[in-house]
């Protein structure tokens, strides 16, 4: 009897890990971070024997689909690694920076904790760079979209476009059961079919099992016409009234689009005067790996490349790779756009921004992608009327929009359309979903569709 035991993103968005059992084979699907409130689970066991593992295939590159794969590495896991080429790519950037970020933080920890003789109870980083390399001298096989590939004997997937972010699938894993050929879909996460710098979502003809995200399994995004107005609504006003708009953004895909659109806004002279400052090294990075998979990229990326033989640069934007060019944007008084990191806020350059702006009314913040509980983003996007940064303690005047049209996320009716065209589905498990959105989709799925599912919870082992 074949298995599926999952070891995060149960009944929250982050920390996506499940574990597939099927003729004594152990395949796990992705091993990601856990994020805001629930970051202390990555320090603790991963609740299974990583020696035991005997490969790994990952969906997509996103800090909370690969973040502890090092760790799974440092703990003994020595098989094959399944990804799109782009998704490794990614992955190597965004793992170099998550172990950068991890061995900064420990730094200045360590050094506040001896001056108080408690450096012992600091506890050291999940992994450093060297894990990082270690990580990326395994065996790592790169299989193309629509590619069927041999996992182990009896045992085969395919991956599938997931429209989400670049180099991103879903993946179908077929395996024999007495004398039946049986189809899981593990669908990591699902694009929003937006076509603004990626293709749209793959269709799945058939599975007989689906573990599904359900990230916005609550409701809807605005449609993405309406999401572009207000965007350049609040852009076009904050501008004309000298002021400056602080765009917290992660680094892969919405950091794309945001470049794509106002692109657009510029040579089409809808973009007031301003200076756009991409002020983030590895969101420039990882712009850059977007510009050399071009061939994923949407038919407006790709008229833009003929056109001008770029992707997303145009005259008013800069990129900022030192610290030193960061802290000079803080001398503009206004007419600039900032686009930072972290997305949720929980570090980064855009919280140096904050300090400096978010006290000032004329200033705006747009939120353009999911805040987990227990960041400085959530509180932010909660209504705070004050937040703590470097110890000290700001006020908000800034406007806060937040505009969920731009997520790389399927909403509720999206997902709902995706299932629908699959053929023989007989279970359905809810995973990567906070459970108020898992309650409320669970009951849907069973409306809409006539489809009972089940919430998925932490270390539940379930048979198939």
């Amino acid at each position: 009897m074949a298995t599926v035991t999952s070891y995060g993103a149960t009944q929250e968005v982050t920390g996506s890990c499940h574990i597939l059992e099927v003729d004594g084979k152990k395949v796990m699907i992705d091993c990601g971070m856990f994020q805001g409130e629930e970051e202390d689970k990555n320090q603790g066991p991963f609740g299974f024997k990583a020696s035991e593992i005997d490969c790994l295939l990952v969906t997509h590159a996103h800090l909370d689909h690969v973040g502890r794969i090092p760790k799974l590495v440092k703990e003994g896991f020595a098989g094959k690694i399944y990804a799109t080429v782009a998704t490794k790519d990614l992955a190597y950037l965004i793992l170099l920076d998550s172990a950068k970020i991890m061995n900064e933080d420990f730094a200045t920890k360590y050094k506040k904790a001896a001056r108080k003789a408690i450096e012992k109870k600091i506890r050291p980083p999940l992994y450093g760079p060297l894990d990082v390399q270690a990580t990326f001298n395994m065996q790592w096989i790169n299989p193309e979209y629509d590619e069927y590939f041999d996992i182990c004997e009896g045992v085969s997937a395919v991956y599938r476009n997931a429209g989400h972010i670049l180099g991103a699938a879903f993946i179908e894993i077929s395996y024999m059961e007495d004398g039946t050929s049986h189809t899981i879909v593990f669908s990591g996460d699902i694009g929003n079919n937006n076509n603004i710098v990626l293709s749209n979502l793959q269709k799945c003809e058939k599975a007989d099992v689906l573990y599904v995200e359900t990230t916005y399994g609550d409701r809807n995004h605005k449609t993405f016409d309406k999401t572009l107005a207000e965007f350049k609504e609040v852009v076009v006003k904050t501008l004309k009234a000298n002021g400056n708009v602080l765009i917290p953004s992660f680094a892969i895909e919405r950091t794309q689009e945001l470049l794509y659109i106002l692109r657009e806004m510029y040579e089409s002279k809808e973009l007031p005067k301003c200076k756009v400052f991409l002020d983030s090294p590895m969101a420039t990075k990882t712009t850059d790996v977007y510009s050399t998979y071009t061939e994923l990229l949407s038919e407006g990326c790709q008229e833009n490349i003929k056109e001008n033989g770029t992707v997303f640069d145009f005259h008013a934007l800069v990129y900022t790779e030192t610290p030193e060019a960061s802290k000079e944007i803080n001398e503009i008084a206004g007419g600039t756009i900032i686009i930072a990191g972290s997305g949720m806020c929980d570090g980064g350059r855009i919280t140096r921004h904050f300090k400096h702006r978010i006290w000032e009314k004329n200033n705006a913040v747009i939120f353009v992608g999911y805040q987990a509980v227990g960041t400085l983003g959530r509180e932010i996007v909660d209504g705070a009327e004050w937040i703590k940064i470097y110890n000290e303690d700001i006020i908000v005047k800034a406007s806060i929009h937040t505009i969920n049209g731009f997520s790389a996320h399927a909403d509720q009716e999206g997902i709902l359309q995706w299932i629908s065209k699959m053929k023989n589905l007989k279970k359905v498990f809810l995973v990567h979903g906070e459970k108020e959105s898992q309650v409320h989709f669970k009951e849907v799925l069973k409306k809409e569709l006539n489809l009972d599912a089940h919430i998925v919870a932490f270390e539940e082992k379930i048979e198939l």
